[in-house]
């Protein structure tokens, strides 16, 4: 059985030889473009593996990079890259078809999981997964002031954004993020967003 083979697409030189070494260290088969414009050309090619995208380029950015590749009912998994904040992004990217994100700067092993999970078999079949059903179950635990901040987090509104959208002070907002995070057991903010966009919350 050969490499499961990884797609990265990048237009920072340093980042996608980061990536390469990073990757095949840890087993996975590599090819690197330098834009969405490149990965494109070669789309005939690209039957195996995942792509692995930053989501702000210039030209073809990541999100046109997603439409593209769904347009032309190429179902490779997607994996974006978004920097911090970027969550906005993040959700269109997953409404678009990708299966997950991860927010720079990331922990390698964070990357590392990410990519195995896109690659492993039925992960695309989400609809009926149970961990989306749970996820839905304790959505309906939260009280009305924790729902009102968690619909306000998954858009990517700041603590800031939320308690002026609320009229509360920030630091209650997190006192109301801490709580449904811990009801929803989300690892992280991104795990939230993802599990979000999973349940057709976000």
């Amino acid at each position: 059985m050969g490499l499961e083979l990884v797609h990265v697409v990048d237009d920072d030189p340093a980042m996608r030889d980061s990536l390469a070494f990073l990757l095949e260290t840890a087993g996975f088969a590599v090819r690197l473009y330098e834009s969405g414009t490149a990965l494109l050309e070669r789309l005939a090619t690209l039957v195996s593996g995942c792509v692995l995208t930053d989501i702000r380029m210039p030209g073809l950015d990541g999100l046109d990079l997603i439409r593209h590749l769904r347009e032309t009912g190429n179902t490779l998994p997607v994996v974006v890259m978004t920097g911090h904040g970027d969550v906005p992004l993040a959700v269109e990217a997953m409404k678009r078809g990708a299966c997950d994100f991860i927010e720079k700067p990331f922990d390698d092993e964070v990357l590392l999981r990410a990519l195995r999970h896109a690659l492993s078999p039925g992960s695309a079949a989400t609809a009926a997964d149970p961990t989306v059903q749970d996820f839905l179950q304790r959505i309906e635990t939260l009280s009305e002031r924790e729902r009102q901040v968690f619909d306000r987090l998954v858009t990517g509104a700041t603590s800031k954004e939320i308690g002026r959208a609320l009229d509360i002070s920030p630091r209650t907002v997190e006192i109301y993020r801490a709580k449904l995070m811990a009801k929803t057991q989300a690892a992280s903010l991104q795990d939230l967003v993802r599990r979000a966009v999973l349940a057709g919350l976000a």
